[in-house]
C-alpha cells in the first residue's frame, strides 16, 4: 500500500512539473481555444447545436444525427416560432375592440419614428352647378354655337370633356324630348370664370341647321363625364393630383403583470395563473388603445416629473370631416337609406364597409321594420369579428355593437369605416418582455411587460363617416 501511494506521489509530480512547463501551458492554451471554436459554453450543448444543423444549398439549415427540437429551431430558423403571446392577442376577446382588431388583422407598416407623416388624396369633384341663368341663342357661327356658362368651380372642367345635365331633357331633331342634355366643353376662360361649351343634343334650328345650348337657370347640377378626343389629337389637357402631407403620433401603449413567487406556489381553488393574469391585462391594455385610436387627441409635451417626452395618438373620430347626422329617438328606414347614399357615394371607396355604434344607434336600428329595399342579413365573420349585415341599394354596412361609445359619451354614435383605407403604424411592434426582478435585487417576482408603439391613420378620410344623432331641435342640419 505505501509502494501504490508513493508511486501515485510521483506521477501527480510528474503531470504538475509538465503543466508548469512552456508544453504544459501551450496545451491549456489550445483546449481553450478549441471549446471557443466549438462552442463549448457552460451547459456544454452550443457545440451540439453547431454539429447538428447542416447549412442547405439555398440558405435554408437542415437538422442532422439529432430530432428537431424548439432549441433547434430557433438555432436553425429564429423567426419560424413566434411567441405565445403574439398569437394569442388576435384571439383576446376581439368583439370587445373591433377597431384595434381591425388594424391588426389588416396588417401594420412598421415606422422608424415616433412621428408618422403620411399622405392621402382624394378624388377630383365630379359636379358643379351653375351660378347664374343662361338664356338661350340661336345665333353663333358653326352648327354648334358655343355658350359661356358661369359655374361655380369652373377649374373642375377641361377641354374635351362632356357634361351631363340631369335636370335637364335632350332633344331629338324633330323636337321632341328624350335622355338628358349633355354638353362638351371647348375651352375655359379662368380670367372670368366660365365654361365655353356646346349642346351634343340640344334644341335643334331648322332654319339655320345649328344645334344651341338651351336655357339653364341657376343651381342646375352639372356632372362631369368622360373626355372627348379627335382622331387626329395627340394630346388632351393635363390631369395631375397632389397629396395632402398629414400627421399622427404613435403612443407607447404599456401593461405590466406581477405575481411573486409565493402566490405563484400556493395552493389555489380554481387554475388561475399567470397567463390568465396576462390575458386580463392585455384586454384591458386593448381596451384603453381603443379608445385612444377612436376619440384620441394628438399631443406631443413633456412629463417634468420622469423628465421625459410623452406622445398621444390622435384618433380617427377627428381625421375625417364627413358626418351624417339623424334625429335621435326618430332613426327611420329613410334615414338608413340616406345614411347609405352619404357612407358609399361620392367617395369612390369599397361597396362594403363597417358600421360600429354605441348602444343608442344599434338599439335604433333593431327596432326598425326592415323592407326589401333595406334588409337586415344573417351574421358574417371577418377579421375574427361577427357582424350583422345591413343591406342597401348602394352598399352593404357590417355592423357592431361597441360600448367604447357609450363610455366616451358616443352613446348615439357610430362611425363607418372602410377597411380597404384604415393604415396602421407601429415603431415598435406588440410584444411581450418577461423582467428579471429577483436578479437586480428589486423584488422576488415574476414579471411581464407588454408594450406596443403605435398609431391608426384614414389614408382615404372621405370614404369613412361619422354618424351622430342630434337633438330634435337641430334636425335641420344638413348632412355633409
Amino acid at each position: 500500500m505505501e509502494k501504490i501511494k508513493e508511486k501515485l506521489q510521483q506521477t501527480l509530480k510528474l503531470v504538475g512539473e509538465f503543466f508548469a512547463s512552456d508544453y504544459g501551458i501551450l496545451v491549456i492554451l489550445i483546449v481553450a481555444a478549441l471549446c471557443v471554436i466549438f462552442g463549448l459554453g457552460e451547459h456544454g450543448t452550443s457545440g451540439t447545436l453547431a454539429f447538428a444543423l447542416v447549412a442547405g444549398t439555398n440558405g435554408g439549415s437542415h437538422v442532422v444525427g439529432e430530432p428537431l427540437t424548439t432549441e433547434l429551431t430557433r438555432e436553425g430558423s429564429p423567426t419560424l416560432l413566434r411567441n405565445e403571446i403574439d398569437e394569442r392577442i388576435v384571439k383576446i376577446r376581439p368583439m370587445a375592440t373591433p377597431i384595434d382588431q381591425l388594424s391588426r388583422w389588416g396588417g401594420a407598416r412598421k415606422c422608424g419614428s415616433m412621428i408618422v407623416d403620411y399622405y392621402s388624396v382624394d378624388t377630383k369633384p365630379i359636379e358643379s352647378t351653375l351660378t347664374d341663368d343662361y338664356t338661350r341663342t340661336d345665333s353663333g357661327s358653326g352648327l354648334y354655337p358655343t355658350a359661356a356658362l358661369n359655374v361655380a368651380d369652373p377649374l373642375i372642367f377641361e377641354p374635351s370633356e362632356t357634361i351631363l345635365v340631369p335636370t335637364v331633357a335632350g332633344y331629338e331633331r324633330d323636337g321632341s324630348r328624350k335622355g338628358s342634355l349633355v354638353l362638351y366643353v371647348v375651352s375655359r376662360d379662368d380670367d372670368e370664370g366660365t365654361i365655353n361649351v356646346i349642346a351634343v343634343n340640344g334644341p335643334y334650328v331648322s332654319v339655320s341647321g345649328k344645334t344651341v345650348v338651351p336655357s339653364l337657370v341657376e343651381g342646375t347640377k352639372l356632372v362631369r363625364m368622360g373626355r372627348a378626343a379627335t382622331e387626329l389629337d395627340v394630346q388632351t389637357a393635363q390631369f395631375e393630383a397632389l397629396p395632402v402631407k398629414r400627421q399622427n403620433y404613435c403612443q407607447v401603449f404599456k401593461t405590466q403583470v406581477e405575481q411573486s413567487t409565493f402566490q405563484k406556489i400556493a395552493n389555489k381553488e380554481v387554475g388561475w395563473g399567470f397567463s390568465d393574469q396576462e390575458e386580463s391585462a392585455i384586454i384591458d391594455m386593448r381596451l384603453g388603445m381603443e379608445k385612444n385610436f377612436l376619440f384620441g387627441k394628438m399631443a406631443r409635451f413633456t412629463d417634468n416629473r420622469k423628465h421625459g417626452e410623452v406622445f398621444l395618438t390622435g384618433g380617427i373620430w377627428d381625421q375625417t370631416d364627413r358626418t351624417f347626422t339623424y334625429t335621435r329617438g326618430a332613426l327611420s328606414q329613410d334615414n338608413i337609406v340616406e345614411m347609405t347614399k352619404s357612407a358609399f357615394t361620392g367617395n369612390a371607396g369599397s361597396s362594403r364597409k363597417i358600421l360600429i355604434g354605441g348602444t343608442g344607434l344599434i338599439e335604433a336600428l333593431n327596432k326598425i321594420d326592415y323592407t326589401k329595399v333595406i334588409s337586415s342579413g344573417d351574421k358574417v365573420t371577418h377579421w375574427g369579428i361577427d357582424f350583422d349585415e345591413l343591406r342597401s341599394k348602394f352598399g352593404t354596412l357590417y355592423v357592431l355593437h361597441s360600448e367604447i361609445f357609450d363610455q366616451c359619451n358616443h352613446y348615439n354614435d357610430g362611425f363607418i369605416i372602410d377597411p380597404n383605407f384604415i393604415q396602421k403604424y407601429c415603431h415598435v411592434p406588440f410584444r411581450a418582455d418577461r423582467l428579471d426582478l429577483k436578479k437586480s435585487g428589486i423584488r422576488n417576482t415574476d414579471a411581464v411587460v407588454v408594450t406596443e408603439a403605435s398609431c391608426l391613420v384614414l389614408r382615404y378620410p372621405s370614404a369613412h363617416v361619422k354618424v351622430v344623432a342630434v337633438e330634435p331641435d337641430d334636425s335641420e342640419q344638413s348632412n355633409s
